[in-house]
């Protein structure tokens, strides 16, 4: 097990470095720069050389990538070009919690609830509770969360009134976008937990138990509930680190300052300090996700056992 983890922690930090060398290449690749105003606001040449000699622009791009790792080796991930007062490292840790704030009850809502439709969609199979159940997923999982912030705008906030359109800092601005937030996920946890569920249902040591005449609560929950979580564990848990690292649209569509926002606004702006932060950020974090994944799904399934590779 130990040799086995150690493995994995080496190959997430291999790939943590190709991920860095891709991302670097590719957007400096991009013709360009983050001070490139265009032809209505040129900027003079003395001016342009001294902003690229400034932020380290004008050497060559391996030169330029080899500074970036050695700086982020020591925790310096450099300051951001669209907001010069303040370090990459302090962006994040300022933005991400405003983020993790509205993904936490995502996740919560979105497995709690989710789990429980889908069980009990597959319990009542093709009655109206299960054709209902699997309409509203389809529905969740088609539908954009971007239109469902807008319903709910129209419908908590110009018709009703009871909401905020916006904003930030009091309970109530968590809400809509909470909502609109968990739709998808809690679709797609619907969905995969009443196919788990059915083929559960349809197993022979299923059958076998309740020709036995064990009891239909203890079947249901030591053979059915049981078995059919476990490989949702390779599904539900990917979902979290998306949930955490913010939608671009849910947060623009509230107006919340979190780090989503700063996805879209790094590419847009050309950002490279904090397009190379966040893009180590989402890979550690589907890194470890996946790693606590391979565990998990090992110490609930006994037949299955990690191997070094």
């Amino acid at each position: 097990m130990v040799r086995c983890i150690a493995g994995r922690l080496l190959s997430l930090l291999f790939s943590m470095l190709v991920v860095s060398v891709l991302t670097f290449w590719l957007m400096h690749s991009v013709p360009g720069g983050p001070f490139s105003l265009g032809e209505k606001q040129p900027l003079p040449d003395f001016a342009m050389e001294n902003i690229m000699r400034k932020y380290g622009l004008d050497r060559p791009v391996h030169e330029q990538y080899l500074r970036w790792l050695g700086a982020m080796l020591r925790g310096d991930f450099g300051i951001p070009f669209q907001s010069p007062t303040e370090t990459v490292v302090r962006v994040i840790a300022r933005t991400w919690p405003i983020t993790v704030a509205i993904g936490i009850p995502t996740v919560l809502i979105s497995f709690a609830i989710g789990l429980v439709l889908g069980a009990v969609s597959a319990l009542k199979q093709n009655t109206w509770v299960d054709n209902l159940v699997r309409f509203l997923s389809m529905l969740g999982m088609t539908v954009p969360n971007f239109v469902i912030a807008v319903w709910l705008v129209l419908l908590f906030t110009i018709r009703l009134g009871w909401l905020p359109t916006g904003g930030w800092g009091e309970p109530k601005h968590l809400i809509m976008p909470v909502i609109a937030y968990s739709v998808g996920p809690l679709a797609a946890v619907a969905r995969t937990t009443r196919t788990n569920t059915l083929e559960v249902i349809r197993s022979d040591y299923v059958r076998l138990a309740t020709v036995r005449g064990i009891p239909s609560r203890l079947v249901l929950w030591r053979y059915v509930i049981k078995n059919s979580l476990i490989p949702m564990i390779t599904v539900l848990l990917p979902m979290i680190p998306n949930l955490l690292t913010g939608s671009i649209f849910i947060e623009a569509a509230f107006a919340v300052p979190g780090l989503g926002r700063f996805f879209t606004t790094s590419a847009m702006n050309r950002d490279y300090p904090m397009i190379m932060a966040l893009m180590m950020l989402a890979a550690v974090l589907w890194g470890m996700t996946y790693l606590i994944t391979d565990l998990l799904y090992t110490a609930i399934d006994p037949r299955v056992r990690l191997t070094a590779e």
